[in-house]
């Protein structure tokens, strides 16, 4: 952990009341935004006519906060222009519940708010309401990390020197580090989600790749998205087209060392290949209904690839045919056409103290369902031939003050022509039940399942360490398949100012295998930490114990990143294609 963080911890502890403020986080500021503005809460609003919006922001760091205010001088607050575009009620109409807890969400997707509430509140004459907007800035101008540590092994670590929210218009741009064991990349972003002020968005981001061994640059990656995205529920079209390469040398680590691959006739084979990626697409969607949405399109698009064992590895040809053939990414060039649909419910919940602290958590709940269809014809000689579906699922149930979802996605591809056969069979499925309150915590039972079948791109799935099965060694365990469980009793937090502090017992159970599962155990417990100025997410340590297999030394069961462990999982449940 940093030094920075380590000074607000400090800062936090010497500062800290002997009896935490009884209400909540974000409760406490509702009370100052009414304060504030001095009014009151319209108990029943729905149908009254709109009087005005008014729009409340308090400083990033406040008297309430255990750090000094002349920081504030080194933060420009969202503008009120910014937040007020947002709003999806106009004054003179009727006021919608629906529409504002809209407004709530949409502000809060930005990613620049610690905090938003909105709140009815009494307008001049019985049968008027005005709208009220409280919001708290996230600390903009910052050094944001990502980073997964396992013992004194830093797996990754990423420092974006980023100014989250420029000038108070909500345009972030960044300058990107990137640690990894075999190279370090430097880059920047920027992003403007409204761009020229209109509801179009632009995303654009570019890296140069360097390696650790040697200091010689090696690759470059990067992408540019344009897209006027769904904006509101009521939002009828959306449309995005997107650029990207990646030009670079892939190495496959298990622990801190290059994985080496027993070869059949003997000896090793380093898992490193050269990748060159270059695609393009496009994305037309049409949406219909209110409560049960159906958004469906089509769009086209283009890509490249080539893998292939490096130039310069000392191969013979014999395994470097035997790498690309048994566990290299299938090389291939296609264009195609593409079809999507995707079927929702419109009903969303708001809980606290799931993933987070205090902090406002919105889960779209009710089904979720998408299907995606791809043809890519032969139009010239070495364009790949095949037509492949790719579907998920999920479905998500709040009862009382719990939360229940079960998710599935599974996908496959028919090769044309003269190949001519099924190919890319992968399914997985998700269950995650969160409880009511026990205790002041929640207990967080998490069930996961990857299963691939025959993948053209040869996907090898590693476990161990802080990606699921805590204690063991990093990457200890790999296969084609995937089972893990995750149990976690997450207490409650103790409240030092504005500072969360919680802890974490858990039980992981995991196995990566090819054929059959032999399951690992491991015991642990954790610490949560939330800044709630600066991050929504908490940062997660955690110590695990290994039960039925071999342990790493003391110091390689610790793991440190952000964010909960059941954020680790495959991209493939949301996009199998």
């Amino acid at each position: 952990m940093s030094l920075a963080w380590s000074a607000l911890i400090a800062a936090s502890l010497l500062a800290a009341r002997a009896i935490p403020p009884v209400e909540g986080y974000e409760d406490a500021l509702v009370q100052w935004g009414l304060a504030q503005e001095g009014l009151s809460p319209e108990p029943d609003p729905e149908g009254k006519r709109l009087e005005s919006v008014r729009v409340v922001s308090e400083d990033v760091v406040a008297p309430t906060d255990p750090y000094p205010l002349f920081l504030n001088v080194f933060h420009v607050r969202t503008r009120e222009q910014v937040i007020r575009r947002e709003v999806l009620l106009e004054p003179g109409k009727p006021y919608s519940v629906a529409l504002a807890q809209e407004t709530a969400r949409n502000l809060r997707k930005l990613g620049i708010f610690a905090v938003v509430r909105v709140v009815a509140v009494r307008g001049s004459s019985p049968d008027a309401v005005s709208l009220l907007i409280i919001t708290k800035d996230l600390w903009s101008l910052r050094l944001n990390q990502d980073f997964q540590v396992v013992g004194s092994l830093v797996q990754s670590l990423r420092l974006q020197g980023t100014e989250q929210n420029f000038l108070g218009l909500n345009k972030k741009v960044a300058l990107d580090f990137l640690l990894r064991r075999d190279s370090l990349s430097f880059g920047q972003t920027y992003v403007d989600p409204r761009l020229a002020g209109s509801r179009w968005s632009l995303n654009e981001n570019a890296y140069l790749i360097y390696g650790r061994e040697d200091g010689q640059l090696e690759g470059s990656k990067g992408s540019v998205l344009l897209s006027r995205p769904f904006f509101s529920l009521d939002t009828p079209w959306s449309f995005q087209a997107q650029v990207a390469w990646r030009v670079q040398p892939v190495r496959v680590f298990r622990g801190a060392d290059i994985w080496e691959l027993p070869y059949p006739e003997g000896g090793t084979v380093p898992y490193v290949y050269d990748a060159r990626e270059f695609s393009g697409s496009t994305l037309y969607l049409r949406s219909w209904g209110s409560r049960y949405k159906v958004d469906a399109g089509g769009g086209l698009g283009a890509y490249h690839r080539r893998y292939g064992a490096p130039a310069d590895s000392g191969l013979d040809e014999a395994r470097r045919a035997w790498l690309r053939d048994t566990l290299l990414p299938r090389s291939e060039d296609a264009t195609y056409v593409l079809g999507y649909i995707r079927l929702w419910e419109t009903r969303y919940e708001v809980m606290r103290d799931v993933d987070s602290y205090a902090l406002s958590e919105d889960f779209q709940v009710g089904h979720y369902v998408t299907a995606t269809a791809r043809y890519a014809p032969a139009l010239f000689a070495s364009a790949g031939n095949f037509a492949e579906v790719g579907l998920t699922a999920r479905y998500r149930v709040r009862l009382g003050d719990a939360l229940s979802s079960v998710a599935a996605a599974a996908s496959v591809r028919r090769l044309l022509g003269d190949e001519g056969r099924w190919s890319n069979r992968r399914w997985a499925a998700e269950v995650q039940q969160v409880s009511p309150k026990v205790l002041g915590g929640r207990f967080v039972v998490r069930g996961l399942l990857d299963v691939n079948i025959d993948d053209l791109n040869e996907r090898v799935l590693l476990l161990g360490g802080g990606n699921g099965l805590r204690g063991a060694q990093p990457e200890a365990y790999s296969g084609k398949r995937m089972a893990l469980v995750n149990v976690e009793y997450r207490t409650a937090p103790l409240v030092l100012y504005t500072v969360h502090l919680g802890g974490v017992l858990f039980y992981d159970a995991g196995s990566a295998f090819d054929e059959s599962p032999g399951f690992v155990h491991s015991v642990g417990v954790g610490v949560r930490l939330l800044f709630p100025q600066f991050n929504t997410f908490p940062f997660r340590i955690d110590f695990g114990y290994v039960l039925n297999d071999d342990r790493p030394p003391v110091g390689g069961r610790f793991s440190f990143s952000g964010g909960q462990v059941t954020e680790f999982r495959p991209g493939f449940l949301d996009a199998p294609l």
